[in-house]
């Protein structure tokens, strides 16, 4: 491989984070890893500005001739084959790039040769994709990997593809939108759930689940909202993870860092469900998705996943 490497981006609702792989080792680039502060309601040049300084730091670790092109772990809504956002002001974020060409766009900017591709996969999906290529779901041939955090992120892996289509995974091959207690399942397996829920309970307004989590030790009501998010979760995975035939499920997401307070119960309720399933916590948590996304630039993996990204 004579372009053997790539930089993988990781873009959240809030920063940008990116490194340098490469491809044929498998590994980040020491020293290539670049993080910034994104204004998610700044005009679309400006946030643009901000992704092309991030990924410039990245760059200069390797020089042009040298990179295979650029994969991004980009949140929906988003138009991954075209490298089109489609935000709106309903999602609360990067709502100035919304129809933008955020491909085209970005390669003006950086001066990037028409030969350097940029390519795009939903962010939970390129999280899943690093962690069966590089991470806990390496070895086992279908994977569910799930980000509990701002939203409920999920993707189905098989043979190192994500599945977004099929009887055996739900719609579109994730959670979120599925119903679940009256809402869809993002209402309850999320960061504003618990924020939401302890304030019903206790009349607090805490900023956010590390809040919470520090008072269960001393607050049986705290404690309770992690009992009951373990055993919902089982019992809302449960029947996928079984019809799927998943060997693991893998845990990452800020709210996985409470796991020893509701995994417990995650881990009872499937097995009420007669589920046997590893469970695993990311260690490569925002690398999977850096990882992932940097991996659609192995043409011969390309080949296999483009079919899947122009479904997302």
């Amino acid at each position: 491989m004579s372009r053997k490497f790539a930089i993988g981006t990781d873009i959240g609702g809030s920063h940008i984070s990116c490194a340098m792989i490469d491809l044929e080792k498998g590994a980040i680039v020491p020293g290539s890893r670049s993080f910034l502060a994104v204004d998610n309601r700044a005009p679309a040049e400006a946030i643009l500005g901000v992704f092309s300084k991030a990924l410039s730091g990245s760059m200069s670790h390797v020089g042009i001739n040298r990179l295979a092109g650029i994969g991004f772990a980009m949140p929906g809504p988003f138009d991954y084959a075209g490298g089109i956002a489609r935000f709106t002001p309903e999602v609360e974020k990067y709502e100035h790039l919304c129809n933008v060409d955020v491909a085209t766009r970005l390669r003006d900017i950086m001066g990037l040769p028409p030969d350097c591709p940029l390519r795009f996969m939903n962010d939970a999906s390129a999280f899943a994709v690093g962690e069966a290529w590089l991470g806990e779901a390496r070895g086992f041939s279908r994977s569910v990997s799930v980000t509990l955090g701002t939203g409920f992120g999920s993707a189905f892996v098989e043979n190192g593809i994500p599945v977004v289509e099929g009887v055996h995974v739900p719609a579109n091959g994730c959670f979120w939108h599925l119903p679940f207690n009256g809402r869809i399942a993002d209402d309850s397996f999320s960061s504003r759930w618990f924020v939401n829920q302890y304030y019903i309970r206790c009349g607090i307004r805490a900023e956010g689940v590390k809040e919470i989590a520090g008072r269960a030790a001393t607050d049986p009501r705290a404690m309770e909202l992690f009992e009951e998010f373990g055993t919902n979760l089982g019992n809302f995975s449960a029947p996928w993870l079984s019809l799927f035939g998943a060997g693991v499920l893998i845990i990452g997401g800020n709210i996985s860092g409470a796991y020893n307070l509701f995994g417990n119960y995650l881990q009872d309720s499937l097995k009420k469900q007669n589920l046997r399933i590893q469970i695993t916590l990311s260690g490569l948590r925002e690398d999977a998705a850096i990882t992932g996304s940097a991996r659609m630039l192995d043409e011969t993996f390309w080949q296999r996943i483009q079919p899947v990204v122009a479904k997302m």
